[in-house]
């Protein structure tokens, strides 16, 4: 048998090891079996944390940072990268992550996305043509009116005063003034990522499917998307467009709306342009395996997650395809008809949360093991089963 190939493009396990931590991990039960495997590692996201470093690590490009207004308005440090002379990519948690405050009520209606326009201004300043923003794992929702003021742009209460910010000020919002909005971003192109098909407003819309994680009280979500629901009337009279209704809009707290609106940007799934923009694909040629994986693994992760986009990619070139997870629900029927061929959780006995994290360096590289074991069976019943056909046709014969 040639030398075995094996690419591996997990997601991160959030709270635990980095999308190339994963991959390093597996790579050890890899070659504990065949040691002269050869394995392909990249970095991926689906538009959430790690996306700048899967692009920037698998393009090889370069790491910014600028220090901008967090989400209650004191300085935090983010980082972004840039590919190229001109494509900057961001995530928006950098700036206004849930990870930076507290969830609480008094948070969640004061979170502000104001430093997510000054990262764009910055990126832009630095030479950027072209913008990707990640909108995963924000701790906003004030529906992108805070990037929008970094911007120039005012919103007003009906005395003709600046709003305060977050998802409270949206509450006085009785105008938006676009007049006095910065023109660094005329030829800017910006793109959206997310995995993410919410509208902005509504039972399924950003405050009240995400609101309650970033704080907002669950039995109030309804009054508060009534703000949100007022803010999108006045935005779409604005720019003459039905933003609320684009899907994604609600993505990051209403973000996507804001960037559709005043930047004219697109909404894009996050997994497949990063797929595109690191050559995943390409990649692919002579592998025998993909391995992917995420934290988690449920009927959800069918729907835009990034282990599915890998195994899409992996089955347009006939390539078997096994996720490793951290933990899995019993009923993963949508998975496999999306293209994951085995579902392998770390787990090697009753364990918990805390204690899989803890022990992630020594499970991980056992679901490696695993995983290509699974492969090296798999072609051993196959040169069996195409022996047994071929002595039968000689007996026949």
């Amino acid at each position: 048998m040639d030398k075995l190939s094996v690419l591996i493009a997990s997601d991160s396990f959030k709270g635990s090891v980095s999308s190339l931590g994963i991959a390093d991990l597996l790579e050890q039960g890899i070659h504990r079996v065949v040691p002269d495997c050869e394995v392909r590692k990249f970095a991926i996201a689906d538009g959430g944390e790690g996306t700048v470093e899967a692009i920037v690590s698998g393009v090889g490009g370069e790491m910014r940072e600028v220090e901008v207004s967090g989400p209650l308005g004191d300085t935090v440090c983010a980082h972004y990268g840039f590919i190229g002379e001109d494509t900057a990519i961001l995530e928006m948690a950098e700036a206004s992550g849930i990870t930076l405050i507290e969830q609480n009520s008094d948070n969640a209606l004061r979170a502000s996305t104001w430093g997510v326009g000054q990262v764009m201004l910055d990126a832009i300043d630095h030479g950027a043509k072209r913008i990707y923003i990640g909108l995963g794992g924000s701790a906003t929702s004030d529906g992108g009116a805070g990037m929008a003021k970094a911007l120039g742009i005012r919103f007003l209460n009906a005395d003709g005063e600046d709003i305060p910010c977050g998802l409270v000020g949206l509450g006085e919002l009785a105008s938006i003034d676009c007049s006095q909005m910065t023109d660094k971003l005329d030829g800017v192109e910006v793109v959206a990522l997310t995995d993410v098909t919410s509208p902005l407003t509504g039972p399924d819309g950003a405050v009240c499917v995400f609101g309650p994680q970033k704080g907002i009280p669950a039995d109030q979500t309804t009054h508060f998307d009534a703000w949100m629901a007022r803010y999108a009337e006045i935005m779409n009279a604005t720019v003459g467009r039905a933003v609320d209704a684009v899907p994604g809009s609600g993505a990051a707290g209403g973000l996507g709306a804001a960037l559709v609106a005043f930047c004219g940007a697109r909404i894009q799934r996050g997994i497949e342009t990063l797929l595109d923009l690191i050559g995943l694909e390409d990649a692919m040629d002579g592998v025998d395996l993909v391995i992917t994986g995420e934290g988690r693994m449920d009927s959800q992760s069918a729907f835009g997650k990034a282990p599915i986009g890998v195994a899409k990619r992996a089955k347009r070139h006939g390539i078997p395809v096994v996720a490793v997870v951290g933990g899995r629900a019993d009923d993963l029927g949508t998975v496999y008809d999306e293209g994951i061929d085995l579902v392998l959780s770390i787990a090697t006995g009753p364990i918990t949360l805390a204690e899989s994290i803890a022990h992630a360096d020594t499970l991980v590289p056992i679901a490696g093991e695993n995983a290509i074991r699974a492969l090296l069976l798999g072609s051993k019943l196959r040169a069996e089963h195409e022996s047994q056909e071929a002595s039968a046709i000689s007996s026949a014969a």
